[in-house]
């Protein structure tokens, strides 16, 4: 069969560059992505075999080797795993099925500033280790036979463009990965120094890595064991790190190791991890979680949605049990009891550690929640089951200080009176302090809450109450803030001037407004602004609202009630205005529409009409009057 010639993918072809001379601080992590790669292999045939068993009729302990070749400038990274296809060697080897690629590598190429932040998510998102290889070698062949496939292949490249594909003499299943290693790395032709590289990366690796000395005898570089089933006093801090930067594709350190073995009538082990640095697509919908399913040693799937709720789709790590058969599919997982068991047990500890950190570890504990609080919000509207624990972990940006809070702590700072757990929504905390409807809660010293995050709009109806407290919009129905005591509020309601009575003020509004409002009200909100327009008592949240349009999910726009500050010296001259009908004549239509106008302004709206509200701000400055 004749040799065929391949050019690669566009977006490979920039990888390749990126990879081979920018990507890594240091050139030797390559050595750890192939292995990494050889060890999947094995656990692939592994598992194969259970259902196939003359996958592996020979027998053979799974096992990587290297080879060093000194006189050709060669190293030779082998594995006796599932192999590879012809069809698999160019789709996996030419191309990379991953949407948004093209997007995240122009964002490398033009945020050069930010490029060691890009470049240290890059291969662990997007799977191109192999092409890592490309840092030592200027030229890679790879012989692959897949396991129940008598033909096998070579895929041969420089890395400059394109790849030929030609069949192969390699007789047994597996991959061999040959470097010609250029001129510039040939330290990694040193035995010392690739196990020591070994040593550092791969030790955890489940399948030995031999390699032959010089006295062509083979050397074991690595323990050879899973690292979850040792005891966790035999594992030192850095091995634990470095095992999460494999299981994880990860190149921060773990922010938190919860290491367990459960026994009893259920019986499994969990080493996993909650990261440091959040991932760019941590809100990606079709984005997974990388925690990984062993049945007795045995690699099952990564595809662990029976397992993990995707309100923790952050973590990362393991869980091996004995108690699932090993032939086990993909579709028996969703509805087998044990794995919703251990997903119960998972779910109890991941908050249970979070908890104790919280309250611990407090300072902490905000870097985990600045990264990853919004993400375990979601469960808060996800897991009825669970809802109340992740309330109590949840923490939340407030009126009352630059610090986060939990709800607990709001509860105890709650005021004689005060009836419910009061909140505003918006994009940012420093929009929202600036918020007219936040004076009166100011004046009466009530803490409000900042829902910052796009999921706390979908949470806050489902959740009835925390600790017999109701959760409360302030931008939404009355304010009732004449219940709630508060010394310095009361002392400025003496020392206020009697309000005057602004019915006819209100009634003459109506008139002129009609139905561009649902109603208008005196304000107790108010203290210095004007007004402001809230939601009715059973409306929709405006901020919610807001969400829904921009997402196209909402095609209407509800009627607001407007709310008047009878203290403000505006509302006060325009109530003259009205008692004196011919100055009411001249101005009071344009001072109306005006009003609305800025509230409709405050709350980020446009204006109804931008011709007429210029118009109208024109013909008042002129006469005089200051709106």
């Amino acid at each position: 069969m004749a040799k065929e010639k391949f050019t690669f993918q566009a977006e490979v072809g920039k990888i390749l560059d990126i990879v081979a001379h920018s990507l890594y601080s240091e050139k030797e992590v390559f050595l750890r992505e192939l292995i990494s790669n050889a060890s999947d292999a094995c656990d692939r045939l592994r598992y194969a075999s259970i259902a196939k068993p003359k996958l592996s009729d020979d027998g053979d302990e799974f096992k990587i080797k290297i080879d060093i070749e000194k006189k050709l400038s060669e190293l030779k990274i082998s594995d006796n795993g599932i192999g590879m296809s012809k069809k698999e060697l160019i789709e996996s080897l030419g191309t990379i099925a991953r949407s948004g690629t093209q997007a995240f590598i122009k964002n490398l190429s033009d945020n050069d500033k930010n490029s060691k932040d890009i470049e240290s998510s890059l291969i662990g998102q997007f799977g191109v280790g192999f092409y890592s290889a490309f840092m030592v070698a200027k030229k890679i062949i790879v012989h692959s036979r897949k396991a129940g496939i008598n033909q096998s292949w070579s895929w041969i490249s420089d890395g400059k463009g394109s790849f030929e594909i030609e069949p192969s003499s390699k007789e047994n299943v597996g991959t061999d990965i040959i470097l010609t290693i250029d001129d510039e790395n040939k330290e990694f032709l040193e035995e010392n120094r690739i196990e020591s590289v070994v040593k550092k990366y791969s030790d955890h690796i489940a399948q030995p890595v031999v390699m032959k000395t010089k006295e062509k005898e083979e050397k074991v570089l690595n323990s050879a064991s899973a690292l979850w089933t040792r005891d966790k006093k035999s594992i030192t801090e850095e091995q634990y790190k470095e095992f999460y930067h494999h299981v994880g594709m990860a190149y921060d350190d773990p922010w938190m190791i919860m290491h367990n073995k459960a026994e009893g009538i259920i019986s499994y082990t969990n080493l996993i991890f909650i990261p440091s640095t959040r991932p760019f697509d941590i809100f990606n919908p079709d984005r997974k979680s990388n925690l990984k399913l062993y049945v007795k040693r045995i690699f099952i799937t990564d595809d662990c949605e029976s397992l993990i709720p995707p309100y923790l789709r952050f973590v990362k790590g393991i869980i091996d049990t004995d108690d699932i058969d090993l032939n086990i599919s993909r579709e028996m997982l969703q509805n087998n009891p044990v794995v919703s068991k251990i997903k119960s047990a998972l779910i109890k500890r991941v908050i249970s550690e979070l908890k104790k950190k919280a309250e611990n570890d407090s300072d902490n504990y905000v870097k985990f929640w600045e990264a990853f609080g919004p993400v375990l919000k979601e469960g808060i509207h996800e897991d009825f089951a669970n809802r109340d624990k992740i309330l109590e972990v949840s923490r939340f940006q407030t009126s009352y200080s630059d610090k986060l809070t939990s709800l607990k702590d709001y509860v105890s700072r709650m005021k004689k009176g005060q009836d419910y757990i009061y909140y505003l929504s918006g994009e940012d905390k420093e929009k929202l302090s600036q918020s007219p409807h936040l004076e009166g809660f100011r004046a009466k010293g009530v803490e409000v809450l900042y829902m910052t995050d796009p999921v706390d709009e979908f949470w806050l109806p489902s959740v009835e109450k925390y600790s017999e407290k109701s959760f409360q919009s302030i931008t939404r129905g009355s304010a009732d803030l004449d219940k709630i005591k508060s010394k310095d509020a009361d002392k400025k309601d003496k020392k206020d001037e009697k309000k005057e009575n602004i019915d006819k003020l209100i009634a003459s509004l109506k008139v002129v407004l009609g139905k561009e409002v649902k109603d208008i009200k005196s304000s107790e909100r108010l203290t210095d602004s004007a007004v402001c327009l809230v939601a009715g008592e059973g409306d929709m949240d405006m901020h919610l609202e807001k969400l829904l349009k921009q997402h196209q999910q909402l095609d209407t726009t509800s009627q607001k009630i407007l709310e008047i500050n009878p203290s403000h010296p505006l509302i006060k001259n325009l109530l003259k205005v009205v008692d004196n009908e011919e100055k009411k004549n001249e101005i009071f239509d344009d001072a109306a529409w005006l009003l609305l106008d800025q509230a409709r302004i405050i709350e980020g709206q446009s204006v109804l009409d931008p011709n007429k509200f210029t118009k109208r701000m024109n013909t008042l400055i002129q006469k005089g009057i200051t709106l």
